[in-house]
């Protein structure tokens, strides 16, 4: 059972419920895919964007994986998609549809150019202002 606000207490190494995620990062990096990972987050974060934040800086970066984080004070001016996702070689893009409480619904998958071009563009804007994973204070 996770405490609220003493996630810098957990003792994470026994995680596992990504194990085959970081697997499959660890892979993909050693053949020398850059796999980067923007979480655009409202402040005050909750617990749950504590707990991800934590987790990330014990497992998805030593994986391989390259975080940043941006609060969404400093995105009002960027043109987002509505929802969350994942571009792959450029050329598909895959949306993950959440219900109103988080819940995962679906996903949805695109190779439409205009959209990756949409989705790419967005990316990039929220990376290049972005903060790293280790600068990154979750408040």
């Amino acid at each position: 059972m996770l405490c609220k606000n003493h996630f810098t207490m957990l003792h994470l190494d026994g995680f596992g419920a990504g194990s085959a995620w970081f697997g499959l990062i660890r892979a993909a990096v050693a053949r020398g895919v850059a796999v980067r990972r923007a979480r655009l987050v409202s402040e005050p974060v909750t617990d749950y964007i504590r707990f991800e934040h934590a987790v990330s800086g014990l497992h998805n970066v030593p994986a391989g994986e390259q975080i940043r984080w941006l609060s969404r004070r400093c995105a009002s001016d960027l043109a987002l998609p509505g929802n969350d996702f994942w571009v792959f070689d450029n050329r598909l893009v895959r949306f993950h549809h959440f219900s109103g409480d988080g819940q995962p619904l679906d996903d949805e998958f695109s190779e439409d150019p205009w959209v990756i071009s949409l989705c790419l563009g967005a990316f990039e804007a929220v990376w290049s202002r972005a903060v790293d994973q280790a600068e990154f204070e979750p408040r």
